[in-house]
């Protein structure tokens, strides 16, 4: 979960009443900017994901928008881990000149998964449109395999 508050967050941060919000208001921006501090550097541009299975693979739709298929890095490790990295790049310099207000977050990106099946690692595809990155993963054929269908005859 990125936006826990352990002791180690609560170590970094003075909550002590010193800081003496005097409306709703400050008190709120206190606990966003306490919350925004706390995440990881990669964490406005995580992209979100889905993972969905059926009897032959497993599918990862991943949502990176604005960026290019060349500047992102798919890789998967025989011990299961899927990693989504890239940089989502600001092309204009006009972009970020004289902005009077931008919720456009440029940087890097970052998102391993584990994925706890039997998969053929070396048989992975993506594809990437729209927006939409796109991994399928076919499952070995010793998954296939681990279960069998048997039918209950009535006696």
């Amino acid at each position: 979960m990125r936006n826990t508050v352990t002791n180690s967050n609560l170590n970094n941060h003075d909550l002590s009443v010193s800081h003496n919000p005097t409306d709703f208001r400050s008190l709120m921006n206190y606990f966003w900017n306490f919350m925004d501090s706390s995440n990881s550097e990669y964490s406005d541009l995580s992209p979100k994901i889905q993972v969905t299975e059926d009897k032959d693979a497993v599918k990862v739709t991943a949502e990176i928008p604005g960026i290019d298929e060349k500047d992102i890095d798919l890789k998967v490790s025989a011990d299961g881990y899927l990693s989504i990295s890239g940089e989502k790049k600001n092309e204009s310099e006009e972009n970020t000149k004289d902005n009077y207000f931008s919720e456009i977050s440029y940087g890097m990106f970052r998102r391993t998964i584990q994925l706890p099946w039997d998969l053929d690692y070396e048989a992975t595809t993506a594809r990437y449109n729209n927006g939409v990155l796109t991994v399928s993963i076919p499952k070995s054929q010793t998954e296939k395999q681990k279960f069998k269908k048997i039918s209950v005859a009535k006696s």
